[in-house]
C-alpha cells in the first residue's frame, strides 16, 4: 500500500492512466482528487455562515472566526476547504445568492481559473517569450559601484574612473550569459541593495543606455532595464530594451505610460518603503495577502494606463521590505501567488537570506542560490533572475528532466 503526497493534476492523471482508469472516469474523477484551500478576507458573518453551509451542503467545509458563528463579531476571514468538482458546485450555488455571494462567485471562478493556467505567452514586441515550455532565465548585469553582490562592473572606481561609456568586459560577460543559457538579460544602473542612495536620472542614462545600444545589435535574446525612472525605461527602450524592470511596482503611473506606448513588457514587483529604509524591522500582518494586494492593485493600474496582460509578469520581492522568515514564507508558499493570473519571476540570487542561513559572503552564496531558483521553480515561479545563469541552468534542466515524466 501507499500514501501518495500529489497535487499535480497532470501527476494524477497519470497514475490514473497507469491504472487504465477509462477516459471518462479520469475527467470525473481528477476534480475530485485536486484539492484546494481558498481564504477570504474580511467578509461579514451573515456572508460567512452562509457559505459554512453551502460547503457543509457539498461535502466540503469552511472556517471562520468563532465570533461569526455566535454573531459576536461582524466581520471574519473564510478559509474555504474543498475539492475542485466541490468549488465548481459551489459557484453555480452563489450566484443566486444575496449580501454579495453573486459578486463573490465571479472572484472564485476567476481565482480558480488563473491559479490553474499554467500557459503563459509574453509579447514583448518584437520577442516573444513562451513561458509554457520550460522556466526562462533572467541574467542580471549590473553597472553599479555599489552592488550588494560585489558584481557591479564600476565596483572599486573612483569618479574619475566611472566618466568611461562603456565598462570594460561587460559585453563579453553578458554574450557569456547568453551562451550559458540566459532568456533576458536585466541591466540596472541603480543599486537597489539594502540602504542604498538613489542616483540621478543623469548618472543612470551615462551608466546604461550605451552598454544597452551595444548589447541590442549583438545578443539575440531580451533586453531589461532594471529602473523605476520613466525617463530612464523611455531612453532604454529607444536603445533596443523590452521590459522594464520596476522595483517601485509602478506607483509612478507615467512609467506604465510608458510600457504602453513601447509595448513593452514590465515586471511589477513588490517593495515595503524604499531601498534606504526597507530593511529597517519589516513588518506584516498577512504576509502573503498584503503583497498579492499590493500587486493586484499593480495589474489594475497598469491596464487602465494601457498595459497588456500579456506583457505583465510579477514578482513578489524576495528581499526588498522582508525579513529571512518573511523571504523563506514566500519561496515556500510562492504558488498562492497564481491566483494572480500572471506569471512570476522570483529573484533570490546572493540575496542576504541565503547568506544569514549559510553563514556566507555574497559571492559564496552560489548553491543557495541555486536551491533556492529550483523550489520557486517548483513552487510555480516562471522566470528567475540570476547572477549565476550556468549553475541555475543546469540545475533546473535536472528539475525540468523530473517534471516531465
Amino acid at each position: 500500500m501507499q500514501v501518495l503526497e500529489i497535487s499535480n493534476p497532470k501527476d494524477l492523471k497519470k497514475i490514473m492512466q497507469e491504472i487504465k482508469v477509462d477516459p471518462y472516469g479520469i475527467k470525473i474523477m481528477l476534480p475530485k482528487a485536486t484539492t484546494h484551500l481558498l481564504k477570504i478576507n474580511s467578509i461579514s458573518s451573515i456572508t460567512a455562515n452562509i457559505l459554512k453551509q453551502e460547503m457543509l451542503s457539498l461535502g466540503a467545509d469552511a472556517a471562520v472566526a468563532r465570533g461569526a458563528l455566535t454573531g459576536k463579531t461582524q466581520k471574519t476571514d473564510c478559509l474555504l476547504i474543498g475539492n475542485l468538482s466541490q468549488f465548481i458546485r459551489l459557484k453555480e450555488k452563489l450566484k443566486i445568492q444575496p449580501f454579495g455571494l453573486n459578486r463573490l462567485a465571479r472572484e472564485l471562478s476567476d481565482a480558480l481559473a488563473n491559479y490553474e493556467n499554467d500557459k503563459f505567452i509574453l509579447d514583448l514586441g518584437r520577442y516573444k517569450l513562451n513561458l509554457t515550455r520550460r522556466p526562462q532565465i533572467m541574467g542580471i548585469l549590473n553597472l553599479t559601484p555599489d552592488s550588494f553582490s560585489g558584481d557591479g562592473w564600476y565596483q572599486g572606481l573612483s569618479p574619475s574612473q566611472l566618466k568611461g561609456t562603456l565598462p570594460k568586459g561587460a559585453v563579453p560577460a553578458v554574450e557569456k550569459m547568453v551562451k550559458d543559457g540566459a532568456d533576458i538579460i536585466d541591466i540596472g544602473g541603480e543599486s537597489s541593495r539594502p540602504g542604498a542612495k538613489p542616483v540621478s536620472v543623469k548618472e543612470e542614462l551615462r551608466r546604461t543606455i550605451p552598454v544597452i545600444k551595444t548589447l541590442a545589435k549583438k545578443i539575440k535574446v531580451p533586453i531589461s532595464i532594471d529602473t523605476y525612472k520613466p525617463e530612464v525605461a523611455k531612453a532604454a527602450l529607444d536603445g533596443g530594451a523590452s521590459i522594464i524592470n520596476d522595483i517601485s511596482g509602478l506607483k509612478n503611473t507615467k512609467m506604465a505610460k510608458v510600457a504602453a506606448d513601447y509595448r513593452a513588457g514590465v515586471v511589477i514587483m513588490h517593495m515595503q518603503g524604499r531601498p534606504l529604509t526597507m530593511q529597517r524591522n519589516p513588518v506584516y500582518a498577512s504576509l502573503l495577502g498584503e503583497i498579492i494586494a499590493y500587486l493586484k492593485a499593480a495589474i489594475e493600474r497598469a491596464k487602465e494606463n494601457g498595459v497588456a496582460e500579456n506583457q505583465i509578469i510579477i514578482d513578489p520581492g524576495i528581499g526588498f521590505g522582508k525579513t529571512t522568515e518573511h523571504n523563506l514564507e514566500i519561496l515556500k508558499r510562492l504558488s498562492e501567488f497564481k491566483v494572480l493570473g500572471r506569471p512570476i519571476l522570483v529573484g533570490p540570487s546572493r540575496k542576504a537570506f541565503i547568506g544569514e542561513i549559510l553563514g556566507v559572503g555574497s559571492q559564496e552564496r552560489i548553491f543557495g542560490t541555486v536551491s533556492s531558483c529550483v523550489l520557486a521553480v517548483r513552487n510555480g515561479a516562471k522566470i528567475v533572475r540570476v547572477h549565476d545563469v550556468l549553475a541555475v541552468r543546469q540545475a533546473l534542466k535536472i528539475f525540468e528532466a523530473m517534471d516531465r515524466r
